[in-house]
């Protein structure tokens, strides 16, 4: 528990390259991520070059942070379901995700996830800056460098969004329609 409310989003970078080992530790640590059925449709792009980040970091517009390498996550179509579990690359990938962002905490790295997917314009351009094949789709990206933040661990538990057998009407989801 205490490597999982450790983690947070860093968004602020020292200037440090991420050492090749490195990169191939949070690579190792994605692809032992579950998937359904093994499918594993998974597919990385790591990114260290200054002028693509920049590019990356102009097409994403709410991940703009400097960081000196970043991850993509990718779902390799022809990995995939057919129709209709096909959209199953998402999880998949993003448990893939979820690993990376773990094993950066623990090795003492800062990560944030940057959404991609389902935007399309974030999707077409990183689809562009990365020249990746149609039957490639970028899930997310993630930022890794050196923390030049630190912030507390901290739990976001809210026992109002846990209902057990069944969903209790007396709970405030937020969700009321209106």
């Amino acid at each position: 528990m205490e490597q999982i409310l450790g983690r947070r989003s860093i968004r602020r970078f020292r200037e440090q390259p991420v050492e090749t080992e490195q990169l191939d530790q949070l690579l190792r640590a994605a692809m032992a991520a579950p998937s359904a059925s093994n499918r594993k449709p998974w597919e990385f792009v790591v990114v260290t070059d200054g002028d693509l980040l920049a590019r990356l970091r102009r097409t994403l517009i709410f991940g703009r942070y400097t960081a000196p390498a970043a991850i993509v996550v990718c779902g390799n179509m022809r990995r995939t379901y057919p129709p209709p579990a096909r959209d199953f690359y998402v999880e998949d990938c993003s448990a893939a995700i979820q690993n990376i962002l773990l094993a950066a905490h623990g090795m003492g790295l800062g990560a944030v996830w940057i959404g991609v997917h389902p935007v399309p314009p974030f999707v077409k351009g990183v689809t562009k800056e990365l020249g990746l094949p149609r039957h490639v789709r970028p899930v997310g990206l993630v930022y890794v460098g050196y923390p030049a933040e630190t912030k507390p661990p901290r739990t976001q538990y809210d026992e109002a969004r846990v209902h057990w057998e069944r969903w209790r009407q007396d709970r405030t989801d937020g969700s009321e329609e209106r």
